[in-house]
């Protein structure tokens, strides 16, 4: 067992979903406040481990279909370059430094570690297995990042980004398992909910959820407390936009939807999204004068 297999089996490039962790902080500049960088920063190694837990249990549990998987039958566990007694081993220990720093973060931040964790046990024993729920399951766990993120600092969140998250996820979600059906059919033997989708529906799925994460930010960037106090809000919603649509374009076109995190890395057009993102963010924030904007 390498270095890198360590590395692989506990999907160190999947903590870059656990970046909605932050949001609440970012988006009630949570840094002019002492002791919330500490918290939430705390909060985010939480639920790295976290997770890396439940994707080393999801790797034991599903070790047989993975085998079944072109691609997937390359993991370290599937291919037996990591023993299943040392996979389990480390997921506890994961989850036990992940609650560890969830108590030093917020006692409250290990409600949502346990709601994470519980989200993860009804996903594997039933929700994986039907449409739809699969993806909303996926989706419920990044607003459940969101809220951990909120608890961190114990700053409350707006309803409208909780649903642009939500929706977000959903879009990314049926991405992937819009290229999981290309690749493996709706007869495939590693996830059964598969065979109650087809190509049109996941289609329309994409198309419908990436919509309805464009209106709600959109919305969020206008009407909600934080853009009230910062009108300048608006100029970041462009950027959510073209990311999308960028999106839909890499999954329409190239099929590369398999891996978002990967995908996002990869594209020169979504990186520099995120970095204008950032700015415009950031000018928004420092209250920039826009006299076009009512205050």
């Amino acid at each position: 067992m390498s270095f890198a297999d360590l590395v692989r089996v506990v999907r160190v490039k999947q903590w870059t979903k656990n970046v909605f962790v932050f949001a609440a902080f970012i988006f009630v500049k949570g840094w002019a406040t002492p002791g919330y960088p500490k918290s939430v920063i705390f909060a985010f190694l939480a639920m790295c481990l976290a997770s890396s837990a439940t994707y080393l249990v999801n790797d034991i549990y599903d070790i047989e279909k993975d085998r079944a998987h072109p691609v997937k039958k390359n993991r370290p566990i599937a291919s037996g370059r990591v023993p299943v007694y040392f996979a389990l081993a480390l997921a506890l220990a994961l989850l036990v430094g992940s609650f560890v720093l969830g108590y030093l973060s917020n006692v409250n931040v290990l409600y949502g570690l346990l709601t994470y964790l519980g989200i993860q046990v009804v996903y594997n024993l039933s929700w994986r297995n039907k449409s739809v729920a699969d993806v909303a399951c996926i989706a419920l766990g990044f607003v459940i990042r969101v809220i951990l993120g909120a608890l961190a600092i114990t700053e409350p969140v707006s309803g409208w980004i909780l649903l642009c998250t939500a929706t977000l996820a959903l879009m990314l979600g049926f991405g992937k398992r819009r290229h999981e059906f290309i690749l493996m059919g709706s007869q495939s033997s590693s996830r059964k909910s598969l065979a109650e989708y087809s190509l049109q529906s996941l289609d329309m799925l994409v198309v419908f959820s990436a919509t309805c994460a464009a209106l709600t930010y959109s919305v969020y960037s206008i009407e909600s407390m934080t853009a009230r106090l910062h009108p300048g809000l608006l100029v970041t919603t462009p950027f959510v936009i073209y990311g999308i649509a960028r999106y839909i374009v890499i999954v329409f076109g190239s099929g590369e939807s398999g891996e978002p995190e990967s995908m996002v890395l990869k594209d020169r057009q979504l990186i520099i999204t995120f970095i204008g993102y950032a700015a415009a963010a950031y000018f928004a924030f420092k209250d920039f004068p826009l006299p076009f904007l009512y205050r």
